[in-house]
This record gives C-alpha cells, structure tokens and sequence, in this order.
C-alpha cells in the first residue's frame, strides 16, 4: 500500500498456482477459468489451468475488499515456463467471490459466485496459442498473479 498526497493508492496481490491439463481448449470467446478440479472434459473449453490453490473464496480480505470497487483495475499474469499472458480487466462491487473452487475473468460485466474480474481484455480464445500449447503439458507449472488496485 502507497499513501500519497492526493490519496491513498492501494495494491493487493493474489498468487495462485496450478497445472495443466491435455484437455486445455482454451477457445472461450468471453471467459477464461482457473479451477482447482483436477479433471478437466471436453465441455470446459474457458479452463486454461488446473489443480489451482486457490477458488474465489480463498481471497484475502484485503483482495475482496479492494477487487469489490468499481473503480478497481484487476490485472492477472500468467506464467508457465517462459511464457506468460497478461488480462487487465476491472473490479465490480457486485462480486460475491465465495465459490470454492474457480476464478473467472469476464469480459462481460456479468457476475456470479466465480467472477474475479469483469471488463476483461483478453478470454482463453485471445491467448496465444504458443501459451496454450505450453499449458496442455499436465506438467506445466502455472503461476497466477492476480493484482488489484485502486
């Protein structure tokens, strides 16, 4: 947390770890979804990442407090190997964030139990495909960081 002369400006930052999965489509126009399912079927074509830490409901206080702001950017990064994608999107005071297993980023303004981040820039569709290749390896190691500031 920065203080400044004309506010306050307030960071917030989640790291998640997760796996891949050889079922990764990744070809969701409008959402992208990190769970922390370990089976992965041919229906969930928004998960890019598996066997994750955390769900919506493991959020720090400070992360749901900050992310619930209108007014919040979200930026989530994430890195598997040498490659990483970048979604920036924004918080919504509507976000219940208490589901148990998965984040999902929108780039809707739609929000439910799952919703981290609406407003999104990027779904699994937009993420390059060189990545995606990366994270169908059940190997991969994927590192998510998920940034909220106001």
């Amino acid at each position: 947390m920065r203080h400044e002369e004309t506010g306050q400006q307030m960071r917030v930052a989640e790291t998640i770890r997760a796996t891949g999965h050889p079922r990764i489509q990744a070809t969701h126009m409008s959402t992208l979804e990190i769970t922390k399912d370990k089976h992965l079927t041919e229906r969930g074509d928004c998960i890019v990442a598996v066997c994750a830490s955390k769900g919506a409901a493991d959020l720090s206080s400070n992360f749901r407090r900050l992310v619930r702001n209108n007014n919040a950017h979200v930026i989530m990064t994430m890195m598997a190997g040498n490659l990483s994608e970048r979604i920036t999107g924004r918080g919504d005071r509507r976000l219940a964030l208490s589901h148990p297993t998965d984040l999902v980023a929108r780039k809707s303004n739609y929000v439910c139990t799952r919703t981290v981040m609406v407003g999104a820039d990027k779904s699994a569709s937009d993420m390059s495909r060189e990545f995606v290749s990366a994270i169908r390896n059940q190997s991969s190691r994927i590192e998510v960081e998920i940034v909220a500031e106001l």
